[in-house]
């Protein structure tokens, strides 16, 4: 069963800004404010988005506070997350999230946000958008792929994607919801109550600043658990700045994924842009997404929604 999709936004709906994880300053902050009124929407930033507690946005107890009244709040429709980093796992069993299944709205984000998105379409049945967030919106008023991307997807306008082939791609034809993103935060939420089925899933990937081996172990965790085993379909974002020990791994880490994955029956594609890298193309987590892999290229097309 598909997710419900929250309403899609128009001109003069309001964007609540929240930072579940790392802090983040104001003058980070100030594109994205400024192209977002420019698109034509109101911005409501959180009472405790310049707060900072060592590494984080705020305490536990702040950020969770500040998510909780953007998703209370009636007026706003979208709440955008400033950035990843670390800490949004910190504050998720401090959430009440069923108040976000009475009046669903988009949540967006990337990285460490990847805990939102699992919890939310897995759990409590609402599509999110995986997407670029306001630490990485650029100068120019005229934004960019990633953030004109963002905004054709909150207004609802049909998403779909053809990518050239890629020399590692698996041919095959896959369906399914969509799940996933930071492969990172994909291994540190397994086996909690934050995971979420793979079955029959489109599972997403992508991850940044990681050794070699580090993403090794975490594909063999999925592998090994019977995750990979189960899914419909494999996409594969960026895989940027890995790092490797003096002593080579001996494997990139396109090549690991496909070492783990090329026995199953299953269409793989890598090379998709979005993760930590621009383009950071918006996906719709939980959604049902076609995947068509050939030696013609990729074809991925998101359903209509519910």
């Amino acid at each position: 069963m598909e997710n419900i999709t929250p309403p899609y936004l128009q001109q003069g709906d309001t964007i609540g800004i929240v930072a579940p994880a790392r802090f983040i300053t104001r003058e980070e902050l100030q594109a994205a404010i400024r192209f977002l009124t420019i698109q034509g929407f109101l911005v409501k930033t959180a009472p405790h988005l310049y707060s900072k507690h060592y590494q984080f946005a705020g305490t536990d107890d702040e950020r969770a506070q500040d998510m909780m009244e953007m998703i209370e709040d009636p007026t706003v429709k979208a709440i955008l997350c400033a950035r990843g980093g670390y800490g949004t796992i910190r504050i998720l069993d401090l959430l009440n999230l069923r108040k976000l299944q009475q009046n669903p709205k988009w949540i967006i984000g990337y990285s460490d946000i990847t805990a939102l998105h699992g919890l939310i379409s897995g759990w409590y049945g609402i599509e999110t958008l995986h997407a670029t967030m306001p630490i990485n919106f650029p100068d120019s008023v005229q934004g960019n792929e990633s953030t004109l991307g963002l905004i054709k997807a909150l207004k609802g306008e049909p998403i779909s994607y053809e990518l050239k082939p890629h020399p590692l791609n698996l041919s095959g034809n896959g369906s399914g919801v969509l799940i996933g993103g930071n492969l990172s935060i994909l291994a540190s939420i397994s086996g909690t109550t934050g995971d979420m089925s793979y079955n029959g899933r489109i599972l997403f990937i992508e991850d940044v600043d990681e050794y070699l081996y580090h993403i090794d172990r975490m594909i063999m965790q999925l592998k090994r658990s019977g995750k990979l085993k189960e899914i419909a379909g494999l996409i594969v974002g960026h895989f940027s700045d890995m790092k490797d020990n003096n002593e080579p791994f001996g494997s990139t880490a396109y090549e690991i994924i496909y070492s783990a994955v090329k026995e199953y029956r299953i269409p793989v594609c890598f090379g998709f842009p979005a993760g930590h890298a621009e383009p950071n193309l918006p996906l719709i987590i939980g959604r049902t997404v076609n995947l068509n892999v050939s030696h013609e290229g990729v074809k991925i097309e998101f359903g209509t929604g519910i």
